[in-house]
């Protein structure tokens, strides 16, 4: 194996991920099954699409039946973040050469939260542990939906409650990031904004609106954030 000093660093640093997406892949693949939609279309949307909460959100437009512009502008909002944080690790990612779009296309929030909290060793070589970081966390999370997936075509019981591993997830990584930057304004902007959606919007349109606002807010305070140290 190429590089295996980075390969096994990569391993190491992402053990907590393989932990969490081993069983939010499982419940993914679980809940996909219960909608009578075959086992492969899971493997097919983690490899192709490979974004956990949109995945989890996809499951409810497909029971939902939702038209495909409400689909699209979801997505782009859900999503949109991505486009924020992204930003910040193009420089890390600059010298990646036919490994960056691969890089760009498998930064999801648990592989940005590590690339950004962990300490590197700088006698690695960067690119190809950022490749098997990245490559790996995908990896789990392929693995954990077709095994809940298949586990789920073959026995058949009560799903509810398990979209909500995807929710606790996203708790740690909360509580991560606020250990790592020490700032609390962008939490508490989310929470006013998502309080002020909830009751004052339909719940069909609260994501949406809470994500707007967010990233108004952000926008407005972004001189505070940006003094922030």
């Amino acid at each position: 194996m190429y590089y295996k000093r980075e390969f096994k660093t990569a391993f190491s640093t992402s053990i907590p991920v393989m932990m969490g997406y081993g069983v939010l892949g499982f419940a993914f693949g679980l809940l996909i099954t219960s909608l009578e939609y075959p086992w492969y279309l899971a493997l097919i949307m983690s490899i192709f699409i490979y974004a956990g909460a949109l995945q989890f959100l996809a499951i409810g437009f497909f029971g939902a039946k939702l038209g495909l512009f409400d689909i699209f502008i979801t997505t782009i909002f859900v999503n949109m973040r991505q486009s924020f944080y992204g930003l910040s690790v193009l420089k890390k990612f600059k010298k990646s050469g036919k490994l960056k779009p691969y890089l760009i296309f498998g930064l999801t929030d648990e592989t940005y939260a590590l690339l950004t909290t962990i300490k590197e060793d700088d006698q690695l070589n960067k690119k190809w542990y950022y490749f098997y970081l990245t490559a790996l966390n995908q990896s789990y999370w392929i693995s954990g939906t077709v095994l809940g997936a298949l586990f789920g075509s073959m026995v058949k019981f009560n799903t509810n409650g398990l979209e909500f591993s995807l929710t606790a997830l996203f708790v740690v990584l909360t509580i991560e990031q606020y250990k790592a930057n020490k700032n609390f304004t962008p939490f508490l902007i989310g929470a006013i904004t998502s309080i002020i959606a909830i009751v004052t919007v339909p719940i069909n349109n609260m994501l949406i609106v809470t994500i707007s606002c967010s990233l108004l807010g952000i926008f407005l305070l972004r001189k505070r954030l940006a003094n922030v140290n």
